[in-house]
């Protein structure tokens, strides 16, 4: 019987492939078999995820990327299509947050986070995507949205807004790209402890969470890999494309 989630010969890039949960997605990737070009801003945090994969016998190489650059991230799709010849599999895990409330936010942190959250995944995905289709190379889009887009929270407006907007151009895709047999589709984090999120987890919030977050307890970072793994695969999820799974420990189900 062959194996549903074996991605041995695929290229997968992991955009914020750097991050607590973009990391350990890509690892759970090349834990089955996937080639990974780890991309991030900070290089030295990108390295350690690479060295980490090859050192458990992976295949894996570091990129600068910043994806509120245009040439930024043009660059980056041609170094790493010089070293791998393509890709199959686009993870696009960047992430940016603030609590500022809303009357006192500016333009300049709202075009920030909305550079990095929603304008640099489209455009990353517009560059990557485009490669995709000269090379009829089809694949999976993996978009990492937030609760926060379905559910309004407080203290995160921009940062809602932005993973809203990714939602919706999850679904846009993944209607213009299934001619070309590349399914887009998005996963759901509830709330895991990452960097962007720490300073807004005061005791009184976390006992706010926990309260509406059926299993009581916040995710551990593997915890997502299941859901990235279904979806990159094509022998798994062939079929799916538009969808959101949300890995939440039940968030999703309650009423705020």
């Amino acid at each position: 019987m062959s194996n549903l989630f074996d991605l041995t010969g695929k290229v997968a890039v992991a955009v914020g492939g750097n991050s607590v949960l973009g990391s350990s997605i890509a690892k759970g990737l090349a834990e089955h078999g996937a080639k990974l070009a780890i991309v991030g801003r900070n290089l030295e945090k990108a390295e350690a995820v690479t060295k980490e994969i090859i050192e458990n016998g992976g295949e894996a190489k570091s990129f600068y990327g910043d994806v509120s650059s245009l040439e930024s991230i043009e660059s980056l799709a041609k170094e790493i299509e010089a070293w791998s010849g393509g890709w199959d599999i686009l993870l696009n895990a960047p992430g940016k947050n603030s609590t500022t409330p809303f009357f006192e936010l500016e333009m300049e942190e709202w075009e920030d986070i909305m550079d990095v959250n929603l304008k640099g995944l489209v455009f990353t995905t517009q560059i990557f995507a485009k490669r995709m289709v000269e090379q009829n190379r089809k694949g999976s889009i993996i978009n990492i949205s937030s609760v926060s887009s379905t559910t309004p929270l407080s203290k995160v407006f921009t940062y809602s807004a932005s993973k809203a907007g990714v939602n919706s151009v999850t679904q846009f895709l993944a209607r213009e790209f299934a001619p070309y047999g590349i399914r887009v589709n998005a996963i759901i984090p509830g709330f895991f402890p990452a960097e962007q999120n720490r300073k807004i987890l005061s005791e009184e919030r976390i006992a706010s969470i926990m309260n509406h977050t059926p299993m009581n307890r916040f995710g551990v970072p593997e915890e997502l890999q299941g859901a990235a793994i279904y979806l990159a695969s094509d022998k798994a999820s062939g079929f799916v494309t538009g969808t959101f799974i949300r890995v939440d420990g039940g968030f999703g189900s309650m009423t705020i």
